[in-house]
């Protein structure tokens, strides 16, 4: 199995052992109230179409800044007030991936959405977040990819 951040897969343990829906509905939304939207200095509305999550209803975006260390930092908008979703997801992925390698970034399971949030997410909102999920990792595979020191780590890893 890849190696993903450790936050995240501690995080995915932690869900993992939650039955009951209304503890997982509580956890997220407490995620949700921690969501920090993206500073001024780095975007400020109306925000560039080109930084737009596809198919995601609550009209997310995503900044993604290089930090010296190859790491990066992750930041987020979210227009919909009511994206409770999507600010949980944007929280728990800046959270848990800003400033760890980029090559762990890239091997966020595909499936993060479901193991989150459980298989009743409504179809819309798993596309969504799926999208969110799928834009981060591009944005890590991208700079692995222009990274010799991310890609030495990621065969290390492999080895």
């Amino acid at each position: 199995m890849a190696t993903i951040p450790p936050k995240l897969a501690e995080l995915l343990e932690e869900f993992d052992t939650i039955i009951d829906r209304y503890e997982r509905y509580e956890i997220l939304t407490e995620y949700a109230d921690e969501f920090e939207v993206v500073p001024r200095a780095i975007a400020a509305p109306p925000y560039p179409k080109e930084h737009q999550v596809p198919h995601c209803e609550s009209q997310v975006y995503l900044w993604v800044q290089e930090n010296g260390d190859h790491t990066l930092k992750f930041y987020f908008a979210v227009e919909n007030p009511q994206g409770l979703s999507a600010k949980a997801m944007a929280t728990i992925l800046d959270q848990t991936c800003s400033g760890v390698p980029a090559w762990m970034v890239a091997n966020i399971p595909d499936d993060l959405p479901q193991r989150l949030f459980g298989r009743d997410l409504s179809m819309g909102r798993t596309l969504g977040l799926t999208s969110l999920v799928a834009m981060v990792k591009s944005a890590a595979r991208r700079h692995v990819d222009q990274c010799p020191q991310c890609q030495r780590q990621a065969a290390g890893e492999h080895a």
